[in-house]
């Protein structure tokens, strides 16, 4: 019994790790942090192997949820390096005028967020984003519509201050 479930974990991880590791890669500009994260995402389900009904949902949701915690740490280092710095020419750039993509999906809330990353960066199907976040499909497809119109607001505004 244990030699097959870690035969079917062996496989999962064939499967599905390249990928994974590819969608946090983007997100997180950064190879060895892709990696720990897609990593950490197989160890938290492993760890949870018989209770886990959706293995690759619950991948993406986890790797999601573990970029977010790296954003959060690298925002909290930024203002970190920005209050110890007292030069405002060596300062970071504002982040509100910064038209990175990135960083404008990072600033949307939680709700639209995740859809966002799943539907737009994992490339799945608004079925599958529904069932992963126990949502409906209706509510999935105003929150993209939502995260959209936020995104292109704060692009918006991110151009008229650069002009």
């Amino acid at each position: 019994m244990k030699g097959s479930r870690e035969k079917a974990a062996s496989e999962l991880f064939a499967a599905l790790y390249p990928r994974l590791a590819g969608w946090c890669r983007r997100l997180v500009d950064d190879d060895g942090t892709a990696h720990e994260i897609a990593s950490e995402a197989f160890t938290r389900l492993w760890a949870r192997w018989t209770t886990v009904a959706e293995p690759r949902g619950f991948l993406y949701v986890t790797a999601a949820n573990l970029v977010r915690d790296h954003w959060r740490k690298l925002e909290r280092e930024r203002r970190a390096v920005h209050r110890a710095t007292t030069e405002a020419a060596l300062g970071p750039p504002n982040e509100q005028t910064d038209p990175s993509v990135r960083l404008m999906v990072q600033s949307l809330p939680e709700r639209l967020r995740v859809p966002i990353l799943l539907h737009y960066y994992a490339d799945m199907p608004i079925r599958e984003v529904s069932v992963l976040t126990g949502r409906k499909e209706g509510t999935i497809k105003a929150d993209l519509h939502a995260a959209r119109e936020l995104l292109r607001a704060h692009l918006r505004r991110s151009l008229d201050h650069t002009l």
